[in-house]
């Protein structure tokens, strides 16, 4: 079956407390090779059938009106994976 993978971020003017929360861990761990963490989401929406243009509309309408806040979040991907 077919999965739609959706991607949600924190919009980048924001402060985002738990990538600075693993941020400040890893530099406390003496890993210094990363110079930010942001942390998002990931829904995965299984599809009973073929993906179709319809279904893939619907999937973005869900993403962008139930799974982001738009005022603090960011849809930074749609996509099918097999």
């Amino acid at each position: 079956m077919p999965t739609i993978v959706v991607d949600v971020m924190p919009k980048a003017e924001l402060l985002d407390p738990q990538g600075k929360a693993v941020s400040g861990a890893l530099a406390r761990l003496g890993i210094s090779d990363f110079s930010d963490v942001r942390i998002g989401k990931r829904f995965e929406l299984t599809v009973d059938g073929e993906v179709t243009d319809e279904v893939l509309a619907s999937a973005r309408k869900v993403a962008d009106e139930i799974l982001s806040n738009s005022v603090i979040e960011d849809v930074v991907g749609v996509e099918v994976v097999e």
